[in-house]
């Protein structure tokens, strides 16, 4: 078959199962707890003008990621050979061009928010670059292998956390697994209600929650409405454990042992920094980054990091306020750290009032959430501030004078592909694949909002010295088909001389390869407020995000795999002085951006052929296929866009013509949630929370 194939079940990997039960918070539950403080906070390397105690100046990566990276490079410099090799790349030696480089080439991966959708996207996205997949030699484009970082941002980082915490488990796997009682990513049934109309096995479900939310309340930490986001999206993401995750700290991640050999790439979440009662923009937003290593933002208002495993620790420039000895873990739980890259939880319960829900319910879950969060309700409360009194902070003092630090949705300052990490010039990454998942229009397709307002970012005090390759308006992006098919910015760092000068960057960035979800065999525009998806459902998103990859199973170019080795490549070889080649020339020519501009606002533009023109029907394909055994589950295309959907795959753009002003939310203008859902969801809820009141 073209793509996904679905053969029989395979179990989990029981050594993922068993690096997931040592990765527990020191209380064994969902409460932080005491442990000693580490010995090198007390050194004297770590007290100096860029290191103190647990924090540090942001001037590099940290020293654990630097050395992780190094002998990733080991694994992921021979699989780039592999498939540049099985890309067939034309006027090149690959393995002595790879062999003779000064340093490794650092691909790196980004996947936008956008709820469910934007996992499920992603999901099948990645299956097309993940050489565990079946059929991928065929008709995919596998190289995941060679891939150095990934980033998540909202859904992106639900995908992410999901699959690096299940000891990296492939979507393939998933989808082998599905039906079974500890399978993935079974969203048959609502968070909200977790059981379906078991109302009793529901309200057992969220007294489980309510009991962890106590046991981190009773320990004397504050509750904000992430954190049974978290604890209920865990549920799901984390079936095979007792306690689904309550106890797994995103920290831990590096004593698993696909981290800890380098079997995957360096995950990197996504989140922004927001007081209570104010409103963030791209312009002023300070982006924060959790990898398993760290917290901390590389932006002049924080300008620092600060050990993951002990952020629950108070802590004045650095160090324990109280007692040196004793530090604090347990409070990155997993799911508190992908429920603050996606606040979508508290944006779901915020809009009750639009729902028509009234009396009794209403007021219940009215005082659950006051109860739970006293200032706002779309906030991580991460108290006490790791960063409180750090030095380093050099546009504004906000942060590090508060005692309390806020977290939200990554997405709230519509950068909603998580871009900012990878192109950090600390990280030397030399080309990003930026899946764009979000639902930008009036029909729910992307418009490039997200990469304008990263692209308008380094023009900020926030984003100065850190360049991003031009980019056009979001009018352009649709009327030029730029998110029809892949199109890639920055192909030539010799037209990015003059845009590095006026933002003061040392450092080329890197080449974006940008592709926008699209509907092949199925339409994925799904509403990012859709709670549930039956089994055909997420199997025909997969197959699609599949096929956005690797254009329709490489049957729209048949040189695609080696385009994108070009685009890998291109940064090397200008530091070289190598020439492009004819082949690289000819996809340059295809898919390299050659800055026209359309700014038009044309509301009836359909730009979803195969052929990624603007003209005629929207052609909604089915995948060539092979014989398939007759055990076999086959996709065929839905024909129609799923219950959920916001609109028809040919529908019209809501951006307007200017860039700044190009969608309100990458959730999409206008929407509204479904009373129904959120009636069930009150009513399981008030059986389990009236021990608040």
């Amino acid at each position: 078959m073209s793509n996904l194939s679905f053969k029989s079940a395979a179990l989990h990997v029981l050594a993922g199962s068993i690096a997931i039960a040592n990765a527990w918070s020191p209380t064994d539950s969902y409460a932080p707890g005491n442990i000693s403080c580490p010995s090198y906070m007390l050194d004297s390397d770590f007290d100096t003008e860029d290191f103190q105690g647990l924090a540090r100046k942001s001037t590099s990566i940290s020293k654990s990621e630097s050395d992780w990276i190094e002998e990733r490079h080991k694994i992921t410099d021979e699989n780039l050979k592999w498939f540049l090799n099985l890309a067939d790349m034309q006027d090149i030696d690959t393995d002595d061009f790879i062999d003779n480089l000064n340093r490794s080439i650092n691909i790196g991966l980004a996947f936008s928010g956008g709820g469910y959708r934007a996992m499920l996207t992603a999901a099948g996205e990645i299956s097309g670059l993940d050489n565990r997949t079946d059929g991928i030699l065929d008709y995919g484009l596998p190289i995941l292998p060679a891939v150095s970082y990934i980033s998540g941002l909202s859904g992106g980082s639900w995908f992410l956390s999901s699959l690096a915490f299940n000891n990296w488990t492939s979507v393939q796997e998933i989808i082998d697994t599905r039906g079974k009682d500890d399978a993935i990513w079974d969203l048959e049934d609502s968070i909200f209600t977790g059981h379906g109309i078991n109302i009793f096995a529901d309200a057992a479900y969220w007294h489980s929650i309510e009991d962890d939310l106590d046991a981190k309340k009773d320990a004397g930490f504050d509750l904000s409405l992430t954190d049974p986001w978290g604890r209920a999206l865990s549920h799901q993401f984390f079936p095979n454990l007792s306690d689904h995750g309550a106890a797994m700290t995103f920290s831990s991640l590096r004593n698993f042992p696909v981290f800890e050999n380098h079997q995957m790439p360096f995950p990197l979440v996504v989140a922004d920094g927001r007081s209570p009662g104010t409103h963030i923009i791209s312009d002023n937003s300070t982006i924060f980054e959790f990898n398993p290593f760290e917290l901390g933002s590389w932006d002049p208002s924080l300008n620092s990091f600060v050990d993951l495993k002990y952020i629950g620790t108070n802590l004045t420039g650095g160090y324990p306020t109280y007692d040196n000895s004793t530090c604090i873990a347990g409070f990155d739980n997993t799911g508190y750290v992908f429920g603050t890259s996606s606040t979508l939880f508290n944006q779901f319960l915020l809009q009750l009032n639009t729902t028509g829900i009234s009396g009794v319910l209403n007021d219940i879950i009215t005082y659950f959430l006051t109860d739970l969060s006293d200032d706002e309700n779309d906030i991580a409360d991460y108290e006490p501030n790791p960063f409180y009194k750090t030095p380093w902070a050099e546009s504004s003092q906000s942060i590090v004078d508060s005692t309390d630090l806020h977290l939200v949705d990554g997405g709230e300052d519509l950068q909603n592909i998580p871009l900012y990490p990878l192109i950090q010039k600390e990280r030397d990454v030399d080309v990003i694949i930026a899946y764009d998942n979000s639902m930008d229009t009036d029909n729910a397709w992307p418009n490039g909002a997200s990469i304008v307002e990263t692209y308008r970012r380094q023009f900020s005090q926030q984003g100065l010295g850190t360049a991003f390759p031009y980019v056009p308006d979001n009018n352009t992006f649709v009327n030029l088909n730029l998110t029809a098919k892949p199109t890639f910015f920055g192909c030539y760092s010799s037209n990015l001389t003059d845009l590095m000068e006026e933002v003061n960057a040392t450092q080329v960035p890197p080449l974006i390869v940008y592709i926008a979800n699209r509907p092949y065999s199925y339409y994925s525009n799904t509403s990012t407020y859709k709670m549930t998806y039956d089994t055909d459902e997420m199997l025909g998103i997969f197959r699609n995000g599949f096929e956005v990859s690797t254009r329709l199973n490489l049957t729209l170019d048949d040189e695609w795999r080696a385009c994108v080795g070009c685009a890998i490549l291109q940064r090397s070889k200008e530091q070289q002085g190598l020439p492009i080649g004819d082949q690289c020339q000819r996809c340059f020519d295809e898919y390299c951006w050659d800055g026209s501009i359309d700014s038009t606002y044309n509301a009836n533009v359909v730009n979803f052929t195969d052929s990624g023109m603007t003209s005629g029907p929207q052609n909604l394909s089915v995948s060539p296929t092979s014989d398939e055994d007759d055990n076999e589950e086959v996709l065929t295309p839905s024909g129609s866009a799923g219950a959920e959907a916001t609109g028809s795959a040919s529908g019209s753009s809501s951006s307007s013509s200017s860039t700044s002003s190009s969608s309100s939310s990458s959730r999409g203008a206008g929407e509204r949630l479904n009373p129904n859902l959120v009636s069930s969801f009150l009513a399981v809820l008030s059986l389990t929370i009236i021990s608040y009141i």
